[in-house]
């Protein structure tokens, strides 16, 4: 069964990718292009026209059709893009060609790009942007509704120092989860009569065997991006996946994957595993308690996946430190570490503590009074 959904899978993919690579050139005066994510089309800033991915597929198979390369096989040309490695953290950041200067979405320090990009950068699908980047910045302001104790100016706009949209990358992994989980239980139950109160105990021993498929879990293939941040802006759509064409890149980053293989497949197998053990743990109905007291549980790999998936980045400088927030570049989620006002917290702190000594004297001066009456 694993064996089968693995092939459908594969031939998935492979009908999915194939073709040729798009261009970042407009079809219509030549200029650059990029992919606006609201309209789900490439858009042209300097004449106006607008494609759609079926009509540039289309202008791209007619270019290679006049210089009579139908016959290559797909490529992808890993001269289109430049990385460089930040003096300031180290980060690695990927550009395409045309970007000449740029700046660290991680740490906001500027540099220039001059190396090409080395080594493997071959995704096979990602999840096209769908927010922009003005939806960052409005929640970003809306922060401090709700929350009174986030400093007063910190929501300000002038804040921010740099708003980017970034294709993250991700290894999705495919598991059989199978085995057993026994259980040590316990099933409390009580009555009266007459004047004695009764408690009956009964204890169980409970197994639990059996199997699970799990799909497309994903795991964080950059070591630069706060796991914490990246795992609360989930959960992606994967329906939304796209066969990997650098036309998407346009206008937006994308990072190359520094994340070590076994320890990203590890973390997948121990998330399958859990999830495997809690189900089969809350299966186990009508107990007062439950002990786990052996697992045998075992996850076979079906599949893995190089995708790349959008994420805003917001870099905030405030009170001489940087503060991060990102959103899910799909659905909109925004997360991020917000500071507190520790005048505000004192404040509060001794607000909370007057009112309830003063609560506190009103009610023993009314138990006074009536007792005194």
């Amino acid at each position: 069964m694993a064996k089968e959904v693995k092939e459908e899978k594969e031939e998935k993919v492979k009908k999915e990718v194939k073709g040729k690579t798009l261009g970042t050139i407009c079809p219509a005066c030549n200029a650059s292009i990029k992919f606006n994510a609201k309209a789900n089309k490439w858009k042209c800033d300097y004449c106006g026209s607008e494609f759609t991915l079926e009509e540039m597929e289309k202008v791209e198979k007619g270019s290679a059709s006049k210089k009579n390369n139908e016959e290559k096989p797909e490529k992808v040309n890993l001269d289109d893009y430049v990385s460089y490695h930040c003096e300031a953290c180290g980060a690695e950041i990927i550009a395409d060609d045309q970007t000449a200067a740029t700046f660290c979405v991680y740490c906001g320090n500027t540099a220039i790009l001059k190396n090409k990009l080395s080594g493997n950068f071959a995704p096979t699908r990602l999840i096209p942007f769908r927010t922009e980047k003005v939806l960052a910045e409005d929640k970003f302001k809306a922060l401090a509704k709700g929350r009174p104790l986030v400093p007063k100016s910190f929501t300000d706009i002038k804040n921010i120092e740099k708003i980017r949209g970034i294709y993250i990358p991700f290894w999705l992994y495919d598991f059989k989860v199978h085995g057993n989980v026994m259980m040590n239980a316990q099933r409390v139950s009580s009555w009266r009569s007459g004047d004695t109160h009764y408690t009956k105990t009964d204890y169980f021993q409970i197994i639990r065997e059996g199997s699970m498929n799990f799909y497309d879990i994903p795991v964080d293939a950059s070591t630069r991006f706060d796991n914490a941040i990246m795992n609360s802006i989930e959960p992606f759509n994967y329906e939304d996946l796209v066969p990997y064409n650098h036309a998407y890149l346009s206008g937006f980053y994308a990072e190359k994957y520094d994340e070590d293989e076994d320890k990203a497949l590890k973390e997948a197998a121990f998330r399958a595993g859990k999830t495997t053990k809690n189900l089969m743990v809350d299966s186990a109905i009508g107990y007062t308690s439950k002990q786990v007291t052996s697992e045998n549980l075992d996850a076979d790999l079906i599949d893995r996946e190089y995708v790349l998936l959008p994420v805003w980045m917001v870099n905030v400088k405030y009170g001489g430190e940087q503060h991060t927030f990102a959103m899910n570049g799909q659905t909109g989620e925004f997360i991020g570490n917000i500071p507190i006002d520790k005048k505000k917290l004192v404040f509060y702190i001794i607000l909370t503590f007057a009112l309830t000594f003063i609560t506190c004297l009103v009610v023993s001066f009314i138990f006074y009074k009536l007792g005194g009456n």
